[in-house]
């Protein structure tokens, strides 16, 4: 099976329940199963600061899909909760983001593995820091240890 490692985010619409109600859509996944979820974190937003403050977490699956297969499901979920893409780090009322998938890398039209910008992300590296042992490398860019140090 695959290790994925899977960003969550809300900012809209009752976060803490959308976060919860996807956990549980995506354990109903084929082939997909949660192994670890992260605590919840409170941050500020990217970009417009005039939105209320997201509320993010990190899980590790295992699963047996591919990456364009998981995240067309994730897609789906998002979709469920009626996500808009109406404007770049506007609020969502969730955001599901295939972080790490194995140890590739990848680059598509509508796919980039590693996430770009999660190595300057505090709220993706601690809650990964959280579920992940100490010296645990993100493909290209090193250790989550190291990356949390020079934020």
């Amino acid at each position: 099976m695959n290790q994925v490692f899977i960003g969550i985010g809300s900012n809209k619409n009752h976060p803490y329940f959308r976060i919860y109600s996807v956990l549980k859509q995506i354990n109903r996944i084929k082939s997909t199963r949660i192994v670890k979820k992260s605590s919840l974190y409170e941050t500020k937003p990217l970009g417009p600061q005039s939105q209320p403050n997201f509320i993010n977490a990190v899980i590790e699956i295992k699963t047996n899909l591919n990456p364009h297969e998981l995240l067309d499901e994730l897609q789906v979920l998002e979709k469920q909760h009626n996500r808009k893409r109406t404007k770049k780090w506007g609020p969502r009322s969730i955001d599901l983001d295939i972080l790490i998938y194995n140890r590739i890398t990848m680059e598509s039209r509508d796919l980039i593995i590693p996430h770009p910008g999660l190595e300057y992300r505090e709220f993706v590296l601690i809650p990964l820091y959280e579920i992940t042992n100490y010296g645990y490398e993100i493909p290209k860019y090193g250790k989550v240890s190291n990356l949390i140090k020079n934020l």
